[in-house]
């Protein structure tokens, strides 16, 4: 499969699982200057950012090497980014999450890094 379907797949996998879960989907796929956010949420009166990392060729031990310190200032850069055009989220908690995806497991890794907003 290629890496742009897998990961298409991942993201469509994982907003499912979020919804089921009782979450709101507020955007996919958010693009800034800085980077992009697979997935924007909202969990009550949190603001969650999430990584959504789908491999098909590692096992799920390897996935956690995928959100490296440079990814993870991208994509807090692109949350304050966002938080500053959506005035309406700014004094909610925010929670950076990233989800692994591994054929049909799924794992879901809740603050998986921080940064005040």
């Amino acid at each position: 499969m290629l890496k742009k379907s897998l990961g298409k797949d991942g993201e469509e996998q994982a907003a499912s699982a979020l919804k089921d879960a009782g979450m709101e989907i507020v955007a996919r796929n958010y693009r800034s200057k800085y980077g992009e956010i697979d997935i924007i949420a909202l969990e009550g009166e949190t603001i969650i950012f999430i990584e959504v990392k789908t491999w098909s060729s590692f096992g799920m031990e390897d996935l956690q090497y995928g959100i490296d310190i440079r990814k993870q200032r991208k994509i807090i850069n692109t949350a304050k980014f966002f938080l500053s055009r959506n005035r309406k989220y700014s004094n909610m908690t925010v929670r950076f999450d990233v989800i692994f995806i591994n054929g049909n497991r799924y794992n879901h890794l809740a603050s998986a890094f921080m940064e005040s907003v």
